[in-house]
């Protein structure tokens, strides 16, 4: 049956999730949400068919039948019997530790020597995982052997002890997050540093796993097979390897590595890291997969007390989408956080460039020849170290951001540490020096907020909130906004010479990134609802219209920064008036008139938790849709249970921002808004 000739979506209980594999309604527990990610990766990542496994696979132990989360079977099975399982996974909730006397490893091992022909074993509670195979000693007993992975559907153990380049997988779904949490916690576990540190070694080795997969035609080093993870000889053996790789990273990131800077984790804790991580492609793994998993990471470990709040991925999304950035275009985050702006912008841009060059080629992306790719790398490095720039007060932040450019197409090169709010008199020479150069114009003609208007495009969420103030006068000075305000008898409001004695960091950013702006510029940034609501910051509201024209203003659901912020925000679209619109405007006292976009995203696709909401149909059940092309008959299991298919199907967000984003196009398009 094709899929458009299927009207029906399925709806969900509330409480209940379906199940990948076979379709059945569960409770959605945290336990649950382990195993369907484990699900999804023995689909999508190691490639085993549905029919292969089984879910809560009951195994006969003496007189009990307890059930095993998944089992796996031979791929030519027809009997689906105990002594045919052949590899067995255990998932359980965070809470639950591989110690736990009844549901830890232990557990595992049972049911293993339970099952006389089951080979592979996985015990995970997401952010730990050990993989077991069992073997028969000379004395008939049985030992188990850890391992890096379990094979994947082919098999092939070679793969799991040193993967080849065109075998590295996609991560999918949470998967990559499960991989970073492991690999932090195992550090901050075993290696007695704290968490920041734990971070940073960590995030050396993420650069070295990116190192080697650039490093094409050679083979991969990063690995560590699974006698080298188990004995401290084969351990030293990964420790030089991965050594020689750092040294290289060191050479080509030295913005962000000292030249004496080494690993300091521990050779077994190395060990285990590198066997986590060689698997996965981070180069190629999703945008939006990797994003989540990085900047998760970063957050719980870096986050710092100056309103920093890092955006939700699909505002950012929303937000670049409005944007729309050209390759042509120099692209700013003045205070860039962990870089999700201007990764998503940066891949927007490069997924332009690909369509292009495909039109140009006249072949898919996928047919190009050796030497057509090579001219879409180059074009992907010029754009990359020209075109995309940030800027952070918090030098790990800025460290961060580095990493994350580099895992997304290096545009590394232009993440810098400043505080954006100083005089740009005051900004460090080195740092003018470097802007200069990329941008092409003199260290010396950056000398006020008049000389910065250096910037085509802006995406930014400030830091804002009145616990952090701006109180320093040589800072408040250069902006109007920080300066007292007064409004006359009409209600028009005039700037005086008298400073603020504080003003909340977001609204001189808004300022900030006005002068950052050439002339026609635009940019999308968050900002506390006060500004455009209380009657007190009407001033503010007065600067703005005759600085810029409002192409947009999108009201955020109050629940988008939760769980950690409540301000209520909107995202604005401004686009920079020219010196000669403003001068007209104030000679003649008028203002053109014109149509803003406005719009509400009043559902944001997660809860005041931090929880996702997932769209429900008129009864309050969450539906689920087909995620192939092709569905099979629904109907209901012998033991009354029913069931959705066997193919993918999926929960969707109930997260309206990509409609705003798409309904904006359209409006703009009407207006004849030329970007």
């Amino acid at each position: 049956m094709a899929a458009d000739q299927v009207q029906e979506v399925v709806s969900i209980p509330d409480g209940k999730i379906a199940d990948y594999i076979d379709g059945k309604f569960r409770n959605d527990t945290p336990e649950e949400y382990v195993r369907q990610n484990i699900e999804k990766r023995l689909v999508n990542e190691l490639k085993y068919s549905r029919e292969r496994i089984k879910v809560e696979y009951k195994i006969k132990i003496g007189s009990g039948r307890p059930r095993a989360d998944i089992a796996i079977f031979p791929a030519d099975c027809e009997s689906y019997a105990q002594e045919d399982v052949s590899i067995i996974i255990e998932c359980k909730r965070e809470s639950i530790e591989p110690t736990h006397k009844k549901e830890g490893i232990d557990q595992l091992i049972s049911y293993m020597s339970a099952c006389p022909n089951c080979e592979w074993g996985m015990w995970t509670n997401g952010k730990f995982k050990q993989v077991l195979r069992k073997e028969i000693s000379e004395d008939g007993k049985y030992e188990f052997i850890e391992f890096n992975d379990i094979p994947p559907a082919d098999g092939s153990l070679d793969e799991i002890d040193s993967p080849k380049r065109d075998a590295l997988r996609n991560a999918v779904e949470d998967n990559l997050l499960f991989v970073f949490r492991t690999c932090h916690n195992h550090i901050y576990a075993n290696d007695g540093l704290q968490k920041q540190p734990a971070f940073f070694e960590l995030l050396k080795l993420i650069f070295c796993k990116i190192e080697d997969e650039r490093n094409i035609p050679h083979p991969l080093e990063f690995y560590v097979t699974s006698s080298e993870r188990s004995n401290p000889d084969g351990q030293l053996t990964v420790r030089n390897r991965i050594a020689k790789i750092f040294d290289k990273v060191k050479q080509r990131h030295r913005g962000i590595f000292e030249p004496n800077d080494e690993i300091r984790l521990s050779s077994r804790s190395l060990a285990h890291i590198v066997g986590e991580l060689q698997s996965y492609s981070l180069l190629n793994t999703h945008i939006d997969v990797k994003g989540k998993a990085y900047e998760e990471l970063v957050g719980a470990n870096l986050r710092g007390d100056r309103g920093e709040f890092f955006t939700p991925r699909n505002v950012m999304h929303m937000t670049v989408q409005m944007l729309a950035p050209k390759s042509d275009e120099r692209v700013l985050d003045p205070a860039c956080g962990t870089g999700g702006f201007l990764v998503i912008a940066m891949n927007d841009v490069l997924n332009g460039l690909t369509r292009q060059l495909e039109s140009v080629f006249r072949k898919q992306q996928d047919e190009w020849s050796h030497d057509e790719y090579r001219i879409f790398q180059e074009k992907i490095s010029e754009i990359a170290s020209n075109n995309f720039f940030g800027f952070d007060i918090n030098p790990d932040l800025v460290r961060a951001t580095k990493m994350n450019m580099v895992m997304n197409n290096d545009g590394s090169g232009n993440v810098f540490r400043l505080n954006s709010l100083l005089p740009p008199h005051e900004w460090p020479q080195d740092f003018k020096r470097e802007i200069s150069e990329r941008i092409g114009t003199s260290a010396s003609s950056i000398r006020n907020s008049k000389s910065i208007g250096l910037f085509d495009v802006i995406a930014t969420n400030p830091p804002f909130g009145s616990k952090i103030p701006i109180k320093d006068s040589a800072i408040l000075e250069q902006y109007d906004l920080g300066h007292i305000w007064e409004k006359d008898a009409d209600g028009r409001w005039s700037r005086t010479d008298r400073l603020q004695t504080s003003v909340p960091p977001e609204q001189l950013f808004l300022e900030r990134c006005m002068q950052l702006l050439t002339e026609g510029g635009r940019m999308g940034i968050v900002v506390p609802d006060a500004i455009l609501g209380s009657p007190g910051l009407g001033y503010i509201r007065q600067w703005l219209v005759q600085h810029a024209r409002i192409i947009a203003s999108v009201d955020m659901h109050v629940d988008t920064f939760q769980p950690r912020n409540g301000t209520q925000t909107s995202v604005l679209i401004l686009q920079k008036k020219t010196s000669e619109e403003i001068e007209y405007e104030k000679k003649h006292g008028t203002m053109a008139d014109y149509s803003i976009f406005m719009a509400m995203a009043e559902r944001i696709g997660h809860d005041k938790r931090g929880n996702p909401i997932f769209r429900r149909d008129r009864y309050g059940n969450e539906i689920l849709v087909p995620e192939e092309d092709n569905v099979l008959a629904i109907g209901g299991m012998a033991d009354g249970t029913r069931t959705v298919s066997s193919l993918s199907k999926s929960r969707v967000r109930d997260d309206q921002t990509p409609l705003v984003s798409e309904i904006f196009e359209s409006w703009k398009q009407e207006e004849g808004i030329g970007w």
